[in-house]
């Protein structure tokens, strides 16, 4: 970094130029926002919609509006909304175990999933993975971080047994860009054209719910309530969202073949689920005004940064190379000391179940493990990126990324 600039200049210099974007992000959260206040209208969200229920949950009204409610938000047919689903992971795996089938063939056109996800597709002795009943894999890398629309149209033409095309949105612990909503639009459209029903779309849509006017079109698409649709309030939980064929599924494999989404008490979690999906496009809007702040200002001190700060956002991730492990987690200890909870701690790397290599993880937050709110991490290896997303409030998120700026300037990171 280069420890020769005026921090307090610089943080002057970054909101002016910055101003325009934040506008743009702003006119997404009015327009997403309007979207939420009309489901809301429109599905009759009422006070008893907050009450709990209890044992099996029959008639949970607060449960099945805000399902409909989700549905009519994202533009699809069908949604599950449950605090029982553990986090994004166990929501596209719900996903792909009740669309597939032994035989079938899951088609990644995005390259190899998010690291989490490997247990879920690939064999590791026994654990009851997709490999393990029998369902096939393969993938297309992307072209220069672009789908290869070619490519797909090939892998359908020869092989009968794909049953599900999947996509990751976001960039995971990659070197890639986040897809756009128009691209993951193009996928369903091709796919379609291609195969009518008979292939099932499959989109991981974490980090990226309200970051645009849409949301994707596809046949099955899932979050976790941590991240984006959950505002900052939801404590936990995911949604699978979709056609209404595809999400009865999904709900056979939530639970059980003929019960599926008619069950599932809310135990007293209705109210933050659903406060938090009408804060989700304020919230979002402010998590992704956090990360342009970050890259003007890591940009300036002379990191290498993505997106850059005047780019488009498809997801709430921003990352930065340090080219060095010291760096990288005196940055990461940085965030964690302007955090509000836990701000004592000092991050260090560690082997985190589901990760190849040691993990450093900062996240200072109201929800353990919340990626809305101002978090950073990232495996420590070459060429040692720091993966950050979120913050409830711009004002916390600057002040964070300022206090990992010094962290760094300092050299907090030591011997690593």
């Amino acid at each position: 970094m280069n420890a020769d600039i005026d921090i307090e200049k610089l943080t002057k210099e970054a909101e002016s130029e910055l101003a325009p974007v934040f506008a743009r992000f702003d006119a997404i959260a009015h327009a997403r926002t309007a979207d939420v206040i009309d489901a809301f209208r429109a599905n009759n969200m009422t006070e008893a919609c907050l009450y709990p229920s209890s044992g099996y949950g029959y008639s949970d009204k607060g449960r099945d509006t805000l399902e409909r409610v989700y549905a009519d938000v994202f533009g699809c047919e069908s949604a599950i909304v449950r605090h029982s689903i553990a986090n994004g992971t166990h929501a596209i795996a719900i996903g792909l175990y009740g669309l597939l089938r032994p035989g079938d063939t899951m088609l990644s056109v995005t390259g190899a999933p998010y690291d989490t996800l490997s247990h879920v597709i690939h064999s590791h002795g026994g654990e009851g993975s997709l490999a393990d009943f029998g369902i096939n894999y393969d993938e297309i890398p992307l072209n220069n971080s672009k789908i290869d629309f070619s490519s797909v149209a090939e892998k359908l033409s020869a092989n009968a047994k794909i049953k599900a095309v999947y996509a990751q949105r976001s960039r995971g612990y990659g070197d890639r860009r986040a897809l756009t909503v128009a691209e993951l639009d193009e996928l369903c459209d091709l796919v379609h054209s291609l195969c009518g029903d008979n292939v099932y779309v499959v989109v991981d849509n974490c980090y990226g719910e309200f970051t645009d006017y849409t949301e994707p079109k596809a046949d099955l698409f899932m979050g976790s309530l941590i991240k984006n649709p959950g505002g900052g309030l939801a404590q936990s939980g995911g949604y699978i969202a979709g056609t209404a064929r595809a999400v009865e599924l999904a709900s056979y494999r939530l639970t059980t073949p003929g019960i599926g989404g008619e069950v599932g008490a809310s135990l007293g979690q209705n109210r933050n689920m659903i406060q938090g999906f009408f804060m989700a496009p304020h919230t979002v809007a402010q998590a992704k005004k956090t990360m342009a702040f970050a890259a003007y200002v890591l940009d300036a001190l002379g990191c290498d940064v993505s997106p850059r700060w005047d780019e488009d956002r498809s997801d709430i991730i921003e990352t930065v190379k340090f080219g060095n492990a010291s760096d990288m987690c005196a940055f990461c200890r940085g965030i964690q000391s302007g955090s509000p909870i836990d701000a004592q701690v000092t991050p260090e790397p560690w082997a985190m179940p589901g990760y190849e290599d040691e993990v450093i993880m900062a996240a200072g937050t109201f929800v353990q493990g919340s990626s809305i709110e101002l978090s950073a991490d990232g495996p420590v290896r070459p060429p040692y990126t720091v993966y950050m997303q979120g913050s409830l409030t711009y004002e916390a998120g600057r002040y964070g990324i300022l206090s990992a700026v010094k962290s760094v300037l300092r050299g907090d990171g030591g011997a690593v």
